[in-house]
């Protein structure tokens, strides 16, 4: 294969090479697929807790427990408890009681960022 021949096939090879980007340019794209974050999050499920207190006590204390044991807390009577999220405090709130059930009143929310959820 001669120069000549080289330089006419490297030409026939970019001319195919280009076709197909030629043809990928003119068709029409199709439109991107978003998903709106904030929706989504609305449907995931978390946990809800209402922290009463805690106390630390040793193993022995522990194992000494009975059914009529009492154990102090570290938060005071009347106090407005924790709202926890999966474990991440969030606010206050207090305690009432709802048909057969306890609830809870929110006091404050001062954890959670509610408004970074709005659409």
């Amino acid at each position: 294969m001669d120069m000549n021949d080289k330089l006419a096939l490297e030409t026939l090879l970019a001319e195919d090479a280009d076709a197909p980007l030629a043809d990928l340019a003119e068709a029409p794209a199709a439109p991107p697929r978003r998903r709106d974050l904030s929706q989504m999050m609305r449907k995931i499920p978390v946990t809800l807790t209402l922290e009463v207190g805690s106390a630390r006590i040793s193993l022995q204390d522990l194992m000494d427990i009975g059914t009529s044991s009492v154990i102090e807390l570290d938060s005071l009577a009347g106090e407005p408890l924790v709202i926890k999220v999966n474990g991440t405090a969030i606010g206050h709130a207090e305690v009432v009681v709802s048909g057969e059930n306890h609830g809870l009143k929110v006091i404050d929310l001062d954890g959670l960022d509610l408004q970074s959820l709005a659409p």
